[in-house]
Parts: structure tokens; sequence; C-alpha cells
């Protein structure tokens, strides 16, 4: 039997409408999870959760400016 591949996307970086999921300012950074969820955040609260950022993300993807 032959291994089925799923086509996977990125995740879309933050948009103009996303809002911190801190402070509902405009966020910056798209936090994807392992379990799949995902979590954006300002650029206040990204630099404020980089290390934890950095220990439970599976994938950080940014807005585009």
């Amino acid at each position: 039997m032959t291994p089925t591949l799923t086509p996977t996307t990125s995740p879309a970086p933050p948009s103009a409408g996303d809002r911190c999921d801190r402070c509902r300012a405009q966020a910056k950074i798209r936090v994807v999870l392992p379990g799949g969820g995902d979590l954006v955040f300002c650029g206040h609260h990204a630099r404020e959760y980089e290390t934890t950022i950095r220990e439970v993300a599976a994938e950080v993807v940014t807005a585009e400016d």
C-alpha cells in the first residue's frame, strides 16, 4: 500500500484585522502550536513571551508589512 500524502499549506500571516490574544492590539505574529491551534500576538507581547513562544511553537509566521 502506498502512503497517501496530504498537501499542506503554510499558515497565513496575521492580517490587519487580527488582534493580539492578550491585549487586542494589531497582531504581528501568528504562533502555530504543535496540536494544530494558533495564537496571535502584537509586537509587545511577542517580545514579552519570546522565550516561551520559541519553546512551544511548531511555526512562527510574521505579518507582512
